[in-house]
């Protein structure tokens, strides 16, 4: 990696981090309108890729959806409470893309291309940024916080999957990239190799139970509190962020471009930020529920 390039991970990084943890502090209504921006940039870079290959998806109908995903899970931050009307909404978005298909993406112009890659971008992008907004709302749906809540708790927990693909990102990159040498699947990605993702999936082990000790005085009645349990948590969100990861890797070689943007310098743009977390958020979200259903 080119100093110049490394400088400028390092400046994004350091504006970037204090940046995440002030919004997921305030959260609610704050969180969600740089939620809901990003996730409707993010939108736009599914659609670049797409037009990369000939097909033109229905671009303001699919970014104004995954913005009004987040602002729905603001509204109602409950699953039980949002999947009704998300299922509607994306019911609605389906017909309409439908609809301005004819007009817009007549004979000739791949019409199921052009609505397909629209739902996927809604889907895509807004799931993850949904579940930000759901798992931010966790503690106090199940009363994790204990009689007297920290301010904390919902950006705790949100930090957890955050922490957990960050730290087994860096890990996979500085390990992979000195001893790795047999490649998982290089025409997907050709610098990843099987000893960064065992490094990855240890790295986000032990960032789990590093959050768990950090975390716990602050979350009283987390159905998490073993530290083994904390690591195989890591790993289960470690090893779908690879996943993710590879899938937008995928996405990229096929539009056949390095990077999904420019947005955020020397990192690329939202997809390559929200690459790991499209799986890492449902499948941490999916976990905690289920353990305090298991109780």
């Amino acid at each position: 990696m080119a100093a110049s390039e490394l400088t400028r991970r390092v400046g994004v990084a350091v504006v970037g981090i204090p940046a995440v943890v002030l919004i997921l502090y305030l959260g609610g209504w704050v969180m969600s309108v740089p939620i809901a921006l990003l996730g409707a940039v993010g939108a736009g870079e599914v659609y670049d890729l797409a037009e990369a290959r000939d097909t033109r998806p229905l671009r303001w109908l699919g970014m104004s959806a995954v913005a009004g995903l987040v602002f729905g899970a603001a509204a109602l931050p409950s699953f039980g409470a949002l999947a009704p009307w998300g299922f509607a909404g994306l019911g609605a978005v389906a017909g309409a893309a439908l609809i301005l298909a004819m007009p817009l993406r007549g004979v000739g112009q791949h019409p199921l291309n052009a609505v397909s890659v629209t739902l996927f971008g809604v889907v895509y992008v807004g799931t993850p940024l949904m579940f930000v907004m759901l798992m931010h709302s966790l503690p106090a749906h199940y009363d994790w916080g204990g009689p007297t809540p920290s301010s904390w708790t919902g950006a705790l927990l949100v930090l957890l999957p955050l922490a957990v693909t960050w730290v087994g990102d860096s890990a996979a990159f500085f390990l992979g990239t000195a001893f790795g040498k047999s490649k998982i699947a290089p025409s997907i990605s050709p610098n990843k190799s099987w000893v960064g993702a065992l490094a990855g999936a240890v790295g986000s082990g032990l960032a789990a139970v590093v959050w768990l000790l950090v975390a716990e005085g602050l979350l009283p009645g987390l159905p998490v509190q073993s530290l083994w349990v904390a690591a195989l948590l890591g790993v289960l969100i470690g090893v779908g962020g690879q996943v993710g990861d590879f899938l937008e890797s995928l996405l990229k070689r096929d539009a056949g471009v390095k990077d999904s943007g420019s947005l955020f310098p020397g990192h690329g743009g939202v997809l390559d930020r929200l690459d790991a977390l499209v799986l890492a958020f449902p499948l941490c979200y999916a976990c905690l529920v289920v353990a305090e259903a298991l109780g």
